[in-house]
């Protein structure tokens, strides 16, 4: 270790790390997903609600902010599932490692609505047995896996 704490926690050129956290949220065997933008490098990719975690914001905190900004609902953020991690290269050839925290979502309320401008273009709840007509993300399979579904996607 080289003694410089200005350097701790500093990221290699190339190299981004981010923290997320994101709900799976089930009802009548339907999964609340949102649709990737043309704001992301994967339009159309189908997603957990969630997001990054803010400086100084706890997860759960972070978790029903994103929820109220993506799907226009209010929840209780209910047990914590599990941590995913994984490294992808970007459209730039950095390299990102996401990791990201999942949660069950225990109750909500309000009405579904669309992010106007963000990196979400729509909510839409999606029955699970229907689920690989979805080009769902990897990671959203893997973090409703944890609460023991299975959204295997087309793609």
């Amino acid at each position: 270790m080289s003694g410089n704490l200005t350097q701790f926690g500093a990221q290699e050129p190339g190299k981004t790390q981010r923290l997320g956290v994101y709900g799976v949220c089930v009802e009548d065997n339907r999964i609340l997903m949102v649709r990737a933008s043309d704001l992301t490098e994967v339009p159309g990719r189908w997603f957990l609600p969630g997001g990054g975690v803010d400086h100084g914001e706890h997860p759960e905190e972070s978790l029903a902010r994103e929820f109220r900004e993506e799907t226009g609902l209010a929840v209780e953020v209910g047990r914590f599932l599990g941590v995913l991690s994984d490294v992808r290269k970007r459209a730039d050839a950095s390299l990102h490692h996401s990791i990201r925290l999942i949660y069950a979502i225990d109750h909500f309320e309000g009405f579904l609505k669309n992010e106007v401008v963000g990196s979400s273009d729509l909510a839409q709840w999606i029955a699970i047995d229907r689920a690989g007509e979805y080009e769902i993300a990897v990671y959203a399979q893997r973090a409703a896996a944890l609460a023991g579904i299975s959204l295997q996607s087309v793609k």
